[in-house]
């Protein structure tokens, strides 16, 4: 016996296949959508959390900022204090200056030189004076150079020849100077001193040493 199918068996074939991709059309749809929003998600925790720690950050970074403002007063303090020990020590150490300053215009002052008026501004004292010749005036400011450590930096300012009047009849040739210098606080003093001293002993050791070697030679 012979079957016939009358139905429309194609349009059902095709009615099929246009449901099961409008199916799998939907079903892709739904997944991107989810896979869409998950990646959103992911993103939006990972920006949040990001800007917890960025917050965090901040309350850190303010923290530290006024960490740093009261270590820099603290600075500013502990200059301050300093500088006022130091000067305090200053007004201390150059109460003796007065002294010191006499004594060494004394002890380097060669024959022949007088002072004639002597100021001083800060650590800067300057000597009027009358020389002999110039060559006094030159030797004066060797023994400032370089025989004392309470004297720096010696400048001759001026120097102009004149007349120096012994007495009614007898006139002399005389040069009057104008020379300036550095006193030397006390404690700038001593280190001088000190290290003056010790290259003084350091040479002399080297000059012995030789000297030693060559006498206890054979000979």
């Amino acid at each position: 016996m012979i079957l016939i199918n009358l139905l429309p068996h194609r349009e059902a074939a095709r009615k099929r296949r246009r449901d099961v991709f409008n199916i799998s059309l939907a079903a892709s749809a739904i997944l991107g959508g989810l896979i869409a929003g998950a990646v959103f998600l992911w993103y939006q925790a990972a920006i949040a959390g990001q800007q917890g720690i960025n917050g965090a950050l901040e309350t850190e970074i303010k923290k530290l900022e006024g960490q740093i403002k009261d270590i820099v007063g603290l600075e500013t303090e502990i200059a301050a204090l300093r500088a006022r020990q130091q000067a305090v020590e200053d007004l201390q150490s150059d109460r003796n200056l007065p002294v010191h300053l006499l004594t060494e215009i004394v002890n380097q002052m060669p024959d022949g030189v007088f002072i004639s008026k002597m100021t001083q501004a800060d650590q800067v004292v300057t000597f009027n004076g009358v020389a002999q010749s110039n060559e006094r005036v030159s030797e004066l400011l060797r023994n400032l150079a370089g025989n004392t450590p309470w004297f720096t930096k010696p400048e001759l300012v001026e120097i102009v020849s004149g007349n120096y009047a012994l007495s009614p009849r007898d006139q002399r040739r005389v040069s009057n100077f104008v020379i300036r210098v550095r006193l030397v606080r006390a404690s700038e003093a001593e280190k001088a001193a000190a290290k003056a001293t010790a290259f003084a002993t350091g040479a002399a050791s080297a000059v012995s040493a030789p000297i030693g070697a060559a006498t206890a030679a054979p000979k």
